[in-house]
């Protein structure tokens, strides 16, 4: 029955050895997938950081368009306003020109008629002479209004041509800029819809993701049940195991007692038994009260050499009022592990870790302003001087170490200023707990042979004493 018990307890393990193969294969099939949602949550913001670009050159672009159609109405407007200027000059030499015409005209017509008999030849001579000097100086007034209308007409024309180089050059840049728009927009829906259908993945990613995390915790609450039971089975079986044991110690023992008692009758009545058969079972009995008590004794030598060989215990005290607590310190100051207890995720911007090390001033760890704490999962926070590699979802203090000393404590503090968890360890003597133990151990062994039941009691006293 014992050999089959044991059979039973190595299936079990296997079992167990089976199940943690399994945990390990989900949980390398969990970093990958979180790995690529990684890689394809940097694709998206490289396309976003794309398209913020894109827009920013077709805004600047329509500000250059808007630039060049104000230029363009300028030229026209200046066009305008030098043909208004040459049409008001040429009017106003003509007014000139007629109201010369008439001064002389009027001239003529009073010299006429109050000197018309008198002076016919001088007149004549004088008109004359005022005629061509007047076809003179009209002459000249007509060459320079034909000289500085040309001259305007040539600057107007070069002006006109200029303006119209400039218009169509600015035509030309604005159905080059259109095209550009539309490429651009073209470019724009483009990334817009790899944006969608990138965002459309990367949702079927995650909910692929939170149904094989579903699968995991539901797989792992069924393995850590199945593992339950079996420690169970396995328990029950040790437990059942001892007590077969002490039940085969009872009656080994009451046999020698019923074999002495049956020698001293044989003895009284002088019979002779055979020397052989006492002396075997005597040695069989003796071996295995000795095996049984140096099984005993060589447990009790363990717990006391484990015991003394640490001066000190460690005693910890955790508190945690949220769903994210401080699961463990490492006694070494090498890392700081925290557990999301919640089926939510938790995001920490803003949170902080406070270490206080004995007399040495606090110092606090501030997390990532993106990181977020995934349902269930545990993130390990390890120290500058850790001396080992993170994996893909740690994180690194990489200013500060989270030491060693007689007194660790670490709080976890929300962003406003709220203390969620805190875990405390201190190191304490272990004198007394030591001189206990040796008093047990003396007990037990003086009076394991003759009282069984007591010895099993005292047994368990002593376990829970160690525990």
């Amino acid at each position: 029955r014992n050999s089959k018990k044991e059979a039973d307890l190595n299936l079990a393990q296997a079992r167990v050895r089976d199940l943690d193969a399994q945990l390990n294969a989900k949980e390398a099939d969990l970093a990958t997938a979180l790995s690529v949602n990684r890689s394809l949550e940097n694709d998206l913001r490289e396309l976003k950081d794309q398209v913020v670009t894109l827009k920013l050159s077709l805004e600047d672009t329509k500000k250059h368009l808007h630039s060049e159609m104000l230029r363009r109405v300028d030229l026209e407007n200046q066009m305008k306003t030098l043909q208004e200027q040459m049409t008001f000059q040429k009017r106003l030499h003509e007014d000139e020109l007629k109201e010369t015409k008439r001064v002389h005209e009027s001239r003529i017509a009073e010299i006429e008629s109050g000197r018309q008999r008198e002076f016919e030849s001088k007149l004549s001579d004088a008109l004359q002479g005022l005629r061509k000097q007047h076809e003179e100086q009209i002459q000249g007034y007509k060459e320079e209004l034909e000289r500085t209308f040309s001259a305007k007409v040539e600057n107007a024309q070069l002006s006109a041509a200029r303006n119209s180089d400039f218009a169509n050059a600015a035509r030309e840049e604005l159905m080059e800029t259109k095209l550009r728009v539309d490429t651009l927009t073209s470019q724009v829906n483009q990334y817009q819809s790899q944006n969608a259908a990138l965002e459309n993945r990367i949702r079927e990613l995650q909910e692929t993701l939170d149904y094989d995390r579903d699968l995991h915790r539901r797989r792992m609450a069924e393995k850590e049940k199945e593992m339950a039971q079996a420690q169970q089975q396995v328990q029950a079986q040790l437990e059942e195991y001892e007590h077969l044991l002490d039940v085969k110690l009872a009656l080994d023992l009451e046999i020698n007692a019923y074999r002495k008692m049956l020698e001293g009758e044989e003895q009284r009545l002088k019979l002779s038994p055979s020397p052989s058969s006492r002396g075997t079972a005597t040695q069989a009995t003796t071996s295995q009260g000795r095996r049984f008590l140096h099984g005993r004794k060589r447990k009790m030598k363990e717990a006391k050499m484990r015991g003394r060989s640490t001066g000190f215990k460690t005693v910890q005290h955790a508190s945690s009022s949220g769903n994210v607590s401080i699961e463990e310190i490492d006694t070494e100051g090498k890392f700081v592990r925290l557990r999301n207890n919640s089926d939510e995720d938790q995001p920490l911007h803003g949170w902080v870790l406070r270490r206080r090390l004995g007399s040495v001033s606090d110092a606090t760890y501030r997390f990532p302003s993106l990181f977020t704490l995934q349902a269930g999962q545990i993130v390990t926070i390890w120290g500058a001087d850790a001396g080992v590699s993170p994996g893909p979802s740690d994180l690194v203090w990489k200013s500060q170490s989270w030491g060693t000393g007689d007194t660790i404590g670490v709080t976890l503090i929300t962003d406003d200023g709220e203390e969620l968890a805190e875990r405390k360890i201190m190191h304490v003597p272990r004198g007394e707990e030591s001189g206990e133990q040796d008093e047990w151990e003396e007990e037990i062994t003086g009076s394991e042979i003759e009282f069984p039941s007591q010895t099993k009691r005292r047994r368990k006293k002593k376990c829970c004493l160690v525990s």
